[in-house]
Protein backbone atom coordinates (compact mmCIF):
# COMPACT_ATOMS: atom_id res chain seq x y z
CA UNK A 1 0.00 0.00 0.00
CA UNK A 2 1.50 3.19 -0.91
CA UNK A 3 -0.16 6.90 -0.14
CA UNK A 4 0.21 9.26 -2.37
CA UNK A 5 -0.22 12.68 -2.13
CA UNK A 6 -0.59 15.17 -5.43
CA UNK A 7 0.05 18.28 -6.25
CA UNK A 8 0.74 20.82 -9.03
CA UNK A 9 1.20 24.55 -10.12
CA UNK A 10 3.09 25.28 -7.35
CA UNK A 11 4.51 28.08 -9.27
CA UNK A 12 7.36 28.74 -6.60
CA UNK A 13 5.48 28.09 -3.50
CA UNK A 14 6.13 25.98 -1.13
CA UNK A 15 4.69 26.38 2.61
CA UNK A 16 3.75 24.11 6.24
CA UNK A 17 0.10 23.52 4.80
CA UNK A 18 1.70 21.18 1.90
CA UNK A 19 4.47 20.11 3.79
CA UNK A 20 2.23 19.24 6.43
CA UNK A 21 0.47 16.75 4.14
CA UNK A 22 3.24 15.52 2.18
CA UNK A 23 4.58 14.12 5.69
CA UNK A 24 1.97 11.89 5.83
CA UNK A 25 1.93 10.56 2.56
CA UNK A 26 4.87 8.01 1.08
CA UNK A 27 5.40 9.46 -1.89
CA UNK A 28 4.81 13.02 -3.26
CA UNK A 29 4.10 13.48 -7.08
CA UNK A 30 4.10 16.92 -9.20
CA UNK A 31 2.39 17.28 -12.22
CA UNK A 32 4.61 20.16 -12.72
CA UNK A 33 4.77 24.09 -13.28
CA UNK A 34 6.95 24.01 -10.14
CA UNK A 35 8.34 27.34 -10.49
CA UNK A 36 11.13 26.82 -8.44
CA UNK A 37 13.82 23.98 -7.44
CA UNK A 38 13.32 25.07 -4.02
CA UNK A 39 10.18 23.61 -3.99
CA UNK A 40 11.13 20.10 -5.15
CA UNK A 41 14.07 20.20 -2.93
CA UNK A 42 12.12 20.64 0.05
CA UNK A 43 9.54 18.30 -0.68
CA UNK A 44 12.42 15.98 -1.21
CA UNK A 45 13.56 16.54 2.17
CA UNK A 46 10.53 15.19 3.13
CA UNK A 47 9.34 12.08 0.86
CA UNK A 48 10.32 10.59 -2.43
CA UNK A 49 9.29 12.74 -5.27
CA UNK A 50 8.24 11.86 -8.73
CA UNK A 51 7.22 14.79 -10.98
CA UNK A 52 7.73 16.41 -14.31
CA UNK A 53 8.29 19.75 -15.80
CA UNK A 54 5.15 22.56 -16.82
CA UNK A 55 5.35 25.58 -19.24
CA UNK A 56 6.44 27.73 -16.65
CA UNK A 57 9.44 25.87 -16.12
CA UNK A 58 13.18 26.90 -16.92
CA UNK A 59 15.84 25.20 -18.21
CA UNK A 60 17.44 24.20 -14.82
CA UNK A 61 13.47 22.44 -13.35
CA UNK A 62 14.37 20.76 -17.17
CA UNK A 63 17.33 19.20 -16.63
CA UNK A 64 16.13 18.14 -13.31
CA UNK A 65 12.44 16.40 -14.76
CA UNK A 66 11.11 14.94 -17.43
CA UNK A 67 8.01 16.43 -19.63
CA UNK A 68 6.24 13.00 -19.37
CA UNK A 69 6.75 10.71 -16.09
CA UNK A 70 5.55 7.12 -17.30
CA UNK A 71 6.30 4.39 -14.22
CA UNK A 72 4.72 1.80 -12.18
CA UNK A 73 3.73 2.42 -8.78
CA UNK A 74 2.79 -0.94 -7.30
CA UNK A 75 0.60 -3.02 -9.81
CA UNK A 76 -0.56 0.07 -11.13
CA UNK A 77 0.71 2.10 -14.78
CA UNK A 78 1.00 6.31 -14.19
CA UNK A 79 1.54 8.64 -16.54
CA UNK A 80 2.06 12.04 -15.30
CA UNK A 81 2.56 15.36 -17.78
CA UNK A 82 1.60 18.95 -17.32
CA UNK A 83 -0.56 19.53 -20.31
CA UNK A 84 -2.43 16.39 -20.91
CA UNK A 85 -6.15 17.56 -21.70
CA UNK A 86 -8.89 15.41 -20.67
CA UNK A 87 -10.76 12.41 -21.53
CA UNK A 88 -11.43 12.10 -24.42
CA UNK A 89 -10.21 15.32 -25.53
CA UNK A 90 -6.60 14.54 -24.68
CA UNK A 91 -3.66 16.87 -25.47
CA UNK A 92 -2.59 16.17 -29.58
CA UNK A 93 1.25 15.52 -28.09
CA UNK A 94 0.23 12.72 -26.09
CA UNK A 95 -3.16 11.71 -27.59
CA UNK A 96 -1.97 8.77 -29.39
CA UNK A 97 0.44 7.33 -27.12
CA UNK A 98 -2.65 7.40 -24.81
CA UNK A 99 -5.27 5.49 -27.33
CA UNK A 100 -2.21 2.79 -28.52
CA UNK A 101 -0.79 2.25 -25.27
CA UNK A 102 -2.93 4.16 -21.85
CA UNK A 103 -1.98 3.99 -18.25
CA UNK A 104 -4.53 3.22 -15.69
CA UNK A 105 -4.05 6.29 -13.75
CA UNK A 106 -3.22 9.90 -16.02
CA UNK A 107 -2.59 12.64 -14.28
CA UNK A 108 -2.00 16.22 -15.63
CA UNK A 109 -1.93 20.11 -14.16
CA UNK A 110 -1.72 23.37 -15.88
CA UNK A 111 -5.67 24.24 -15.83
CA UNK A 112 -5.66 24.96 -11.82
CA UNK A 113 -8.99 22.60 -11.90
CA UNK A 114 -9.05 20.15 -9.73
CA UNK A 115 -11.07 17.02 -11.89
CA UNK A 116 -11.31 13.37 -11.77
CA UNK A 117 -13.15 11.88 -13.83
CA UNK A 118 -13.39 8.02 -15.94
CA UNK A 119 -12.21 7.43 -19.55
CA UNK A 120 -14.17 4.64 -19.55
CA UNK A 121 -13.28 3.82 -23.22
CA UNK A 122 -9.83 3.50 -22.62
CA UNK A 123 -10.01 2.11 -19.16
CA UNK A 124 -8.17 4.67 -17.25
CA UNK A 125 -8.60 7.51 -14.60
CA UNK A 126 -7.59 11.13 -14.82
CA UNK A 127 -6.38 13.06 -12.34
CA UNK A 128 -5.76 16.82 -12.27
CA UNK A 129 -5.47 17.68 -8.65
CA UNK A 130 -5.78 22.01 -9.27
CA UNK A 131 -3.01 23.81 -7.95
CA UNK A 132 -2.01 23.99 -4.64
CA UNK A 133 0.09 27.82 -5.59
CA UNK A 134 -0.54 31.34 -4.90
CA UNK A 135 -0.40 32.20 -8.35
CA UNK A 136 -3.33 31.59 -11.58
CA UNK A 137 -6.56 31.86 -11.78
CA UNK A 138 -7.96 29.29 -9.11
CA UNK A 139 -9.96 31.14 -5.91
CA UNK A 140 -8.75 27.91 -3.84
CA UNK A 141 -5.71 25.92 -3.47
CA UNK A 142 -6.01 22.45 -3.77
CA UNK A 143 -3.80 18.79 -3.70
CA UNK A 144 -5.09 15.25 -3.62
CA UNK A 145 -4.09 12.13 -2.05
CA UNK A 146 -5.24 8.72 -2.61
CA UNK A 147 -3.96 5.14 -1.75
CA UNK A 148 -2.58 2.47 -4.24
CA UNK A 149 -2.71 -0.81 -2.94
CA UNK A 150 -1.82 -3.35 -5.53
CA UNK A 151 -3.72 -2.84 -8.48
CA UNK A 152 -6.15 -0.83 -6.98
CA UNK A 153 -6.45 3.22 -6.80
CA UNK A 154 -8.47 4.05 -3.42
CA UNK A 155 -8.95 6.31 -0.38
CA UNK A 156 -9.25 9.52 -2.57
CA UNK A 157 -9.44 12.52 -1.15
CA UNK A 158 -9.54 16.73 -2.20
CA UNK A 159 -7.39 18.55 0.31
CA UNK A 160 -8.58 22.00 0.29
CA UNK A 161 -5.65 24.57 1.51
CA UNK A 162 -8.08 27.86 1.72
CA UNK A 163 -8.02 31.10 -0.66
CA UNK A 164 -4.72 31.78 -2.54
Amino acid sequence: MTKILLLSDTHGHIDDAILKYAKQADEVWHAGDIGNLVVTDTLEKTKPLRGVFGNIDDHIIQKEFPLNNRFKCEGVDVWITHIGGYPPNYNTKVKDEIKANPPKLFISGHSHILKVMWDKKLGLLHMNPGACGKYGIHQVRTMLRFVIDGAEIKDLEIVELGKR
